[in-house]
């Protein structure tokens, strides 16, 4: 009957767009891992059957993966719905767009895998496909500043696989999924079977194994108090909510108004308890910095009587160049007695910035064209690739803003042997309560297993969570609430293998891998 179907290339259409659809269920929330063995086994038997027709070959391909996008990133369309003012099938097309232009990237690499002359499925299957999957991987994560979301390392977190990712990175558990994926098809057919089952033992084994080492050192605990404020998005930029929310902010950190903060303080410093870290979104303080210095100043000192240090996410303004930073500036319990001031040391401003959100590529043409493009913050510079950790007490924290810490090089190259914990501020209500505040989480999550660290998330309505270095969940707090967590969590030194490396080693295996092919083409031998 599937025969049958697959004999036309209608058939082989709607198949392969089944298959890449189905995708979405091995990611968060879903978190059905297993989804994506049926869904690429089946594609590589599909591709086999036509890839003596290159025009097809690719076509299948590319449907293939343009309705796994869609399927993963259709909740982007919220934003447009309730934020950018669109048209419904103005949004849906643009959404069909970004997923097409995404899907080009690992298209190329299923049709270039077919495309090459060999009658051995080892090779293709084992080789040469695994390599062109990473690579197109790493150019769709760069191209155009990059969107490296929905590697098939996320969905894998829960799985003996994931012990590759302090050695590897993410993308080292998508070469182990390829590989698993090319020896389920090869055992299918028949071929190369006794290496086929030895290799998935060995890559299972492996990754088991792995899981259970320890690459970094615990430290003394530290308190820390994430905040979710669940401030309403359409009007958080509104001029006369921003002192609600702050005030909102305020009586969740549990940060004393005027009237009491000065006799509390007293006793707090007379008792000498722990500073604690209280820690707010992503732009939280809807305003500019340097409008708000006279608060900022009164409230950094009452946060240092209090015993407290507090980050928070804001807007930057350098009146000097007119330009905008989507920053993290601190406050209270500074290191060395350094008092706040809009020029203190202990910040940090976004590099990674998202498009259309945070500024508009061929601004010129597209911003004239609807409201989406004109979303409030829509202009902002970058900050630096390379920027010194933020510090608290005895230890520091890597930052990132949102959507960078789906970057794992950014991420990395920030990290130091005396790094402790990796902080991420966002704020997803512009996704209300679609899948993508999970998969976000998702990714969050794995940055803390890569680099063998704690995690901080806060956001503004959820997902607020806590991870530890081994990807743990330590507490999390439900989405849509105004709410705290609390907690002690202790800071992490040390490298991991991938935090030396990064994927150096995974260049070389392609290298390595595509080299190997090559020679097997042209010399043979049986396997």
């Amino acid at each position: 009957m599937l025969t049958k179907i697959t004999s036309s290339v209608y058939g082989q259409l709607i198949v392969a767009a089944l298959l890449g659809a189905i995708q979405v269920f091995a990611f968060a929330p879903f978190q059905q891992w297993w989804i994506l063995y049926p869904s690429f086994v089946g594609m590589f038997l599909l591709l086999k059957q036509v890839q003596l027709h290159h025009k097809k070959l690719f076509l299948v391909s590319f449907v293939f993966n343009l309705s796994m996008f869609i399927a993963t990133l259709h909740w982007i369309y919220v934003s447009m719905d309730l934020f950018g003012g669109m048209p419904f099938i103005a949004s849906a097309l643009l959404i069909v767009l970004l997923c097409a232009y995404l899907a080009i990237f690992p298209s190329i690499a299923l049709w270039l895998s077919y495309r090459i002359s060999t009658q051995s499925n080892f090779i293709r299957l084992l080789l040469i496909l695994p390599s062109f999957w990473l690579i197109m991987d790493w150019v769709r994560g760069w191209f155009l500043t990059g969107f490296p979301w929905a590697y098939l390392g996320y969905s894998h977190a829960d799985t003996p696989l994931v012990g590759f990712a302090p050695i590897l990175g993410v993308q080292g558990i998508t070469l182990a999924i390829m590989l698993i994926c090319a020896c389920l098809t090869l055992l299918l057919l028949k071929q190369s079977q006794k290496f086929s089952l030895l290799l998935i033992l060995a890559i299972v084994m492996s990754g088991y194994n792995l899981k259970q080492l320890s690459f970094t050192e615990l430290q003394a605990p530290i308190k820390v108090a994430l905040v979710q404020g669940n401030i309403d998005q359409k009007h958080k930029w509104e001029p006369d909510q921003l002192y609600p929310s702050i005030l909102k902010y305020l009586g969740l950190s549990g940060i004393k108004n005027d009237a009491t903060s000065t006799e509390t303080a007293k006793v707090v410093k007379e008792k000498k308890q722990q500073t604690e870290l209280v820690i707010w979104p992503e732009s939280a303080i809807a305003a500019l910095e340097i409008d708000m210095q006279r608060f900022l100043q009164s409230l950094s000192r009452k946060l240092e009587e209090e015993n407290k240090a507090l980050l928070t996410g804001i807007i930057n303004y350098d009146i000097n160049k007119d330009e905008y930073f989507n920053s993290i500036i601190m406050l209270g319990e500074l290191p060395n007695n350094q008092g706040y001031s809009q020029t203190s040391p202990n910040r940090y401003a976004k590099h990674q910035l998202l498009p259309i959100g945070e500024f508009v590529p061929f601004e010129s043409l597209l911003r004239p064209l609807a409201p989406y493009f004109n979303l409030p913050m829509s202009s902002f510079q970058r900050g630096g690739a390379h920027q010194a950790n933020l510090k608290f007490a005895d230890t520091t924290l890597a930052a990132a803003l949102c959507y960078e810490i789906a970057f794992p090089e950014l991420l990395r190259e920030n990290i130091h042997e005396k790094t402790g914990l990796i902080l991420t501020l966002s704020n997803d209500a512009w996704f209300g309560d679609s899948i993508g505040p999970a998969q976000h989480l998702e990714i969050a999550r794995m940055r803390a297993i890569e680099l063998g660290r704690p995690l901080l998330r806060s956001t503004n309505n959820g997902i607020t969570a806590i991870f530890d270095g081994k990807g743990h969940e330590m507490g999390r707090l439900p989405a849509n609430v105004d709410a705290v967590l609390r907690d002690e969590v202790q800071p992490a030194y040390g490298f991991t293998p991938y935090q030396r490396a990064g994927q150096t080693p995974l260049f070389i295996f392609c290298v390595l891998a595509l080299l190997s092919a090559l020679y097997l083409i042209k010399r043979p031998i049986k396997i």
